[in-house]
């Protein structure tokens, strides 16, 4: 049976601030035309964040963004990896992310 997508997220950014230079990262879904800050990891460090979209089926579902010396590039690749896991996220319905 494959990991819940809440799980692979969460893994993810865990991940990506892990990583040498990264300090934080998180994922933004898309509700409602506006970003809601879902999974994340990290200390925060706003001046230095990079940050990319996450589309499925050419539709903008949310943000992977990652504070620190980071390679946008990579972060690009993890977004096209994740795209299908953000649809569970996608809808929240306005309900806060549950770490």
């Amino acid at each position: 049976m494959s990991a819940d997508a809440d799980d692979v997220l969460r893994q993810t950014v865990a991940t990506l601030a892990a990583g040498d230079g990264c300090t934080w990262a998180g994922i933004y879904f898309v509700e409602e035309g506006e970003l809601v800050l879902g999974p994340e990891a990290g200390a925060a460090d706003d001046a230095r964040r990079v940050s990319v979209p996450v589309t499925w089926k050419g539709e903008r579902v949310a943000e992977l963004a990652a504070d620190g010396d980071v390679d946008r590039a990579h972060l690009e690749q993890v977004a096209a990896e994740i795209a299908d896991l953000c649809l569970v996220g996608w809808d929240t319905g306005g309900e806060v992310w549950e770490p």
